[in-house]
């Protein structure tokens, strides 16, 4: 309902142009136990190093408890609130061991013509993230800044509108304090085989360099897909994903660079199985 939050424009663009794409070997099994724990495994192996993470996570009623464990001996902790104290709003307290520093209260706010977003360190001096948006599902715009009480500085400060259609989403964004200006653009064609296209370019007034990325994706059934994308330095990819059962996917992804193909292909394969 209503505009969602920051993180919510131009999403569908980049869950188009960049989900599920990668060039890694990842397998991730999910269990549940009797008393409702879901357990998730995942390992993942890039070049020659693998990395192994376990996931535990319980629900009970509007409260959920995750603990996650990965190959470098962090445990991050999330507890999460849902509905606390009015509808719509979300109460995240996160925090990883053995970073002393990495302690975070995180509020969620969602209405029908806004999105809030806050979150503060639990430090001395923390960092203040504050992010918002305002409008309707048609149109929003918005604006994320955070500030560090350390230095007294601003680190980061964008800013977002989107436009939104029954088939066609358009947005624009400037990040990196104002360097890289962002638009993107997303088009459903064909509702019935979730065939989309979509385009991002990025232009970096640093560098007056520009980043062109085409996209688009097709259902060859109800369980099969099929993704592709190229950018203007050369770069091709594409993926085939099937959910051979519910909740269960295997995704095969491939990146060539066209100026140097002999050289460049690489191969992903994503395991995800569910109970």
């Amino acid at each position: 309902m209503g505009p969602g939050l920051y993180s919510d424009i131009g999403k569908k663009a980049r869950d188009l142009l960049y989900r599920d794409y990668q060039t890694d070997h990842k397998f991730t099994v999910t269990t549940c136990t009797a008393n409702g724990v879901a357990v998730t495994a995942s390992g993942t192996r890039k070049n020659d190093i693998v990395f192994g993470e376990i996931q535990s996570q319980i629900k009970n009623k509007n409260i959920t408890f995750d603990v996650k464990t990965n190959s470098d001996s962090n445990v991050t902790t999330t507890v999460t609130v849902d509905e606390l104290a009015t509808p719509g709003l979300k109460t995240l307290i996160s925090f990883v061991v053995p970073d002393q520093t990495s302690g975070k209260v995180e509020l969620q706010y969602l209405h029908d013509y806004a999105g809030v977003n806050a979150s503060i360190g639990l430090t001395a001096s923390p960092v203040v993230n504050l992010s918002g948006v305002v409008g309707s599902k048609a149109f929003s715009v918005g604006a994320d800044v955070a500030f560090d009480t350390a230095t007294g500085n601003f680190i980061k400060y964008n800013a977002g509108l989107s436009i939104i259609n029954a088939d066609l989403i358009a947005a624009l964004t400037l990040n990196n304090k104002g360097d890289n200006l962002t638009a993107s653009y997303y088009h459903l064609v064909k509702p019935l085989s979730s065939t989309a296209v979509g385009a991002e370019m990025t232009h970096s007034f640093s560098s007056n360099e520009n980043t062109i990325t085409f996209g688009t994706q097709h259902a060859l059934d109800h369980l099969t897909t099929v993704k592709a994308r190229f950018n203007n330095y050369g770069k091709a990819s594409a993926l085939i994903q099937h959910e051979w059962k519910p909740k269960s996917f295997l995704t095969i992804s491939g990146e060539i660079d066209t100026r140097a193909i002999e050289k460049s292909s690489k191969v992903g394969l994503s395991l995800v199985l569910k109970p």
